[in-house]
């Protein structure tokens, strides 16, 4: 409990990604545009799977609930950073902040497990084909989905109550855009040691899992495809899954420097620019890494955006 001379912090200030006035603006513009292109993006992507019986299979309804959770993801976040752009005033209740870390808490550690989930289906289908539809059947999807949001749900529960028992006094300006869990332990006035443990502990709990089984798949893909008589066939594999490692490898990168490496003497600059990383221009950069490079998804979009021009030019 805070002490008695203390004022109990019932809202909190952002300092945002500068304190100069004179960027506020280009700032809105180009986060404004990341965010456009997140939606449309991701938006897309879904559309194009849902519509297309072709894509009715098991890596493009784990690629479709990827494209929902970064639209999730990146609305936790953008809108609330655009407003405090074009605000002075740029606070939150202590509500709605610990209200935003619990979404943001839930839907990145979900992204991580499906991306787990993701390489696994994609090591079935490379090194067992045959048993492909028999191992990836819809039930395993679904429990695989499922899984992924149970694994950001208790993550996110851990780190929200171990929020709620703290106290914030004095100062109630967070030092960066968004209610992140690292700046809110700096700022408690409370013992933190307790929640510092349950970051260590649950974070490398969920990044060890997560990436070993990332590593693990890809390995055995890697020595399966190596065996591939055909250059031709060999590449054709390898460029279905540099997709995929490129956005783990980017996602996971971005959050092991933020909650682990980073030193205590890090830049707080630097801590934002990849904050921005992971939770805007990761999300608007899935879609574009996986539709660019999957020529079955292009020729989907193709179609689906030629019927429906089709669809709206007048009749005769």
């Amino acid at each position: 409990m805070a002490e008695d001379n203390h004022t109990t912090v019932t809202s909190f200030i952002f300092t945002g990604l500068t304190d100069r006035p004179d960027l506020q603006l280009p700032l809105f513009v180009v986060f404004s545009l990341i965010y456009g292109m997140t939606l449309l993006g991701n938006l897309g992507l879904i559309l194009v799977i849902r519509f297309d019986s072709q894509l009715h299979t098991p890596m493009y309804f784990l690629l479709s609930n990827l494209s929902f959770l970064d639209v999730c993801y990146s609305s936790t976040v953008t809108p609330s950073m655009l407003l405090h752009f074009l605000t002075v005033l740029q606070g939150v209740s202590y509500g709605e902040c610990i209200t935003q870390y619990g979404f943001f808490a839930v839907f990145a550690t979900t992204e991580m497990f499906l991306l787990a989930s993701m390489a696994y289906d994609r090591y079935v289908a490379i090194c067992n084909p045959l048993l492909y539809t028999v191992i990836m059947t819809k039930k395993v999807c679904i429990l695989l989905i499922a899984g992924s949001y149970l694994g950001g749900i208790v993550n996110s529960l851990i780190h929200t109550h171990g929020l709620l028992r703290l106290s914030f006094c004095s100062s109630n300006v967070i030092n960066h855009f968004f209610c992140d869990l690292l700046p809110l332990l700096k700022l408690s006035c409370s013992d933190i040691y307790l929640n510092s443990i349950l970051v260590f502990v649950f974070g490398a709990l969920f990044e060890t899992t997560t990436f070993t089984v990332v590593i693990i798949s890809y390995f055995f893909i890697v020595v399966t495809v190596l065996k591939i008589r055909s250059t031709k066939g060999r590449q054709k594999t390898f460029s279905t899954c540099a997709s995929h490692l490129t956005a783990v490898f980017t996602f996971h990168g971005t959050i092991l420097f933020m909650y682990f490496f980073h030193s205590s003497s890090s830049s707080l600059n630097t801590e934002k620019i990849v904050s921005v990383f992971y939770t805007v221009v990761i999300p608007m950069l899935n879609p574009l890494i996986y539709s660019l490079r999957n020529n079955d998804v292009k020729c989907a979009a193709r179609k689906l955006f030629l019927e429906a021009l089709k669809n709206l030019s007048p009749t005769k």
